[in-house]
């Protein structure tokens, strides 16, 4: 039930515009763009973990990144693809 909890909350941020990030969050795969790889983070609550993923993506040299999964409780852990 928490997985699912965390599972919406994730696709519920990445419907969200966030201006500051250099690779956009995108909520399906991005058209015309294909996926270069796989990203993951650690941190204690849903903004960390994007910021964390997103610097991540930015150092890739990533366009875009997808949240895939998010899970935990105190130490949540999350995965995102990576689009070119």
């Amino acid at each position: 039930m928490k997985t699912l909890k965390m599972t919406l909350a994730a696709i519920a941020l990445t419907s969200v515009s966030f201006t500051g990030f250099a690779a956009d969050i995108v909520g399906q795969d991005p058209v015309n763009q294909q996926q270069v790889g796989v990203i993951s983070a650690t941190g204690t609550n849903l903004s960390s973990l994007e910021s964390q993923l997103s610097a991540k993506a930015d150092a890739a040299g990533a366009k875009s990144f997808r949240i895939t999964s998010t899970t935990g409780n105190n130490r949540m852990h999350a995965t995102a693809e990576i689009y070119q």
